[in-house]
């Protein structure tokens, strides 16, 4: 979210270029306090934000405005909180601000407008600038309501840290014996010492079974999620290369779309939806339940990435109305077409299959992950740039687990990542098991691995009163995955 202000006293310290060098720490201190402040150190691109303005209303008599920008970010809580502002523009209407830090007093200035934006709107434009009209709430009660405060202009783009790659490959030899009847099965943790003088994991290796003498595959790193020192122990660094790589932000400027789908669980031990404690109830007051809460906080992120804003939505679980129990149905209704038009779509038809289908069970995932490779797959088959993210809400342990299993390492080949968040109180452990996150890949009943990690699952009980939305833990995993399987797709065209 962002403001303009007039500061009415006008500017009093000159506007210089150093503050804003890309070589000059400190320039991002605010992004990094933000990001740190919860807890959020893995890896992510850094984005510098652009402001400008043109046309503003001219609060100042005998002049012009002296326009400052505020830029916002809103919390979980819905509370918004500062993440940095500009300098002060002198007289000026249309001012073209440089990214720099103020102490000016807000409560000293008068406001012309806000705008807000997610910042998935911005960098999903071909020429990553948004311009937003300008509003005052403080005015939209009164007659001039329609009075024109002008526009805001945001530009989103990409540090150049974000795009440089270190490509590391490790080994060990003579390790110790830690398994009684066995070889140890190692794998490796690279940590970062932040300025606390603690240890961040910033990357994990996979596991090589019984081996002392192990080789792990090439892992890569950005220089911006690593900093200048990483490796700093007994390690043999079989090769070290520095190379410039696309980014997530380079596949969707360049046409890459990431396209939603959503599967509900509909299982009877989610309970009665017409009774309060049901994880499925639909709160007269308005309030959303963790299922709605899920799709909304997801969903609002991703839809900025998908063209056409249809949406598969399924559900699974349950016995519609004369028929069998189904493990994988579409929400809507329809026998023939899964898809529904934007996030308030999936919401409509969400409310509406609670009152024509029957909760049922078991819980299975396998007919809804193989619907979605499905899908994936016929992209892949016509050539199409897009990568697929299926988001499953579930209140139960699954009972197909080998089968979900055998669909996830055959899904681990197409373009398809596998979001999961379990609601309610149930024991969770076999979603973690399928999350992967231990450094195990999984694999199938004919002992078949999986080619990399697609999925990441969250409860929702541990980030309901966190400092981390579940959004940040959700997607924290996402544009590794995608660059995974991105980059292997163009090693093997290119070999």
């Amino acid at each position: 979210m962002g403001n303009c202000c007039s500061d009415a006293a006008g500017g009093r310290a000159a506007v210089g270029g150093t503050a804003a060098s890309h070589h000059d720490p400190a320039a991002n201190d605010a992004v990094d306090h933000f990001l740190k402040s919860r807890g959020y150190n893995g890896l992510f691109t850094q984005i510098e934000l652009s402001l400008s303005a043109s046309n503003l209303r001219d609060m100042d008599v005998l002049s012009k405005s002296d326009p400052i920008a505020v830029v916002y970010t809103k919390g979980k809580d819905g509370k918004l909180e500062e993440l940095s502002r500009t300098e002060v523009v002198l007289n000026s209407l249309n001012p073209v601000w440089i990214t720099k830090l103020s102490t000016l007093k807000l409560e000293e200035q008068q406001l012309i407008g806000e705008a807000s934006c997610t910042l998935s709107e911005i960098v999903t434009k071909p020429t990553r600038s948004l311009t937003l009209s300008l509003m005052n709430r403080k005015e939209s009660s009164k007659a001039n309501r329609s009075s024109h405060l002008g526009e805001l202009t945001i530009h989103a783009e990409e540090c150049v840290g974000s795009k440089t790659l270190t490509e590391v490959i490790l080994r060990c030899s003579d390790l110790e014996y830690k398994d009684l009847f066995s070889r140890s099965d190692p794998f490796l943790v690279i940590s970062k010492i932040v300025e606390s003088g603690n240890p961040i994991p910033v990357c994990k290796t996979e596991v090589k079974k019984n081996d002392l003498n192990p080789k792990w595959n090439s892992i890569f790193l950005s220089i911006q999620q690593i900093g200048s020192e990483v490796l700093k122990s007994q390690l043999f660094v079989e090769k070290f290369s520095e190379s410039v790589h696309r980014t997530f932000l380079d596949y969707i400027a360049g046409g890459c779309e990431l396209n939603f789908m959503v599967a509900i669980d509909f299982t009877a031990s989610n309970g009665n939806p017409r009774l309060p404690d049901s994880l499925h109830y639909i709160d007269p007051s308005g309030r959303p339940n963790a299922y709605q809460r899920a799709i909304s906080e997801v969903g609002e992120v991703l839809q900025f990435y998908d063209s056409d804003k249809k949406f598969p939505a399924w559900g699974f679980g349950a016995r519609p109305i004369d028929g069998p129990v189904s493990h994988c149905f579409n929400l809507n209704g329809s026998n023939y077409q899964p898809e529904v038009e934007g996030i308030q779509g999936i919401m409509m038809a969400y409310t509406s299959a609670l009152y024509n289908v029957s909760l049922a069970g078991p819980t299975l995932f396998g007919p809804v992950i193989n619907n979605a490779a499905l899908i994936a797959s016929q992209a892949v088959a016509n050539n199409e740039q897009k990568y697929f993210v299926l988001l499953i809400i579930t209140d139960g342990v699954i009972t197909d687990l080998q089968e979900t299993k055998d669909a996830l390492v055959k899904a681990s080949d197409l373009p398809l990542s596998i979001l999961i968040v379990g609601v309610g109180g149930a024991d969770f452990k076999e979603m973690e098991v399928l999350d992967a996150d231990k450094g195990d890949r999984l694999e199938n009943h004919a002992g078949r691995v999986a080619t990399r990690d697609i999925v990441q699952f969250v409860p929702f009980r541990d980030v309901q009163s966190g400092e981390i939305s579940i959004v940040q833990s959700l997607l924290a995993e996402l544009p590794t995955q995608f660059l995974t399987y991105m980059r292997t797709r163009e090693a093997h065209l290119d070999s």
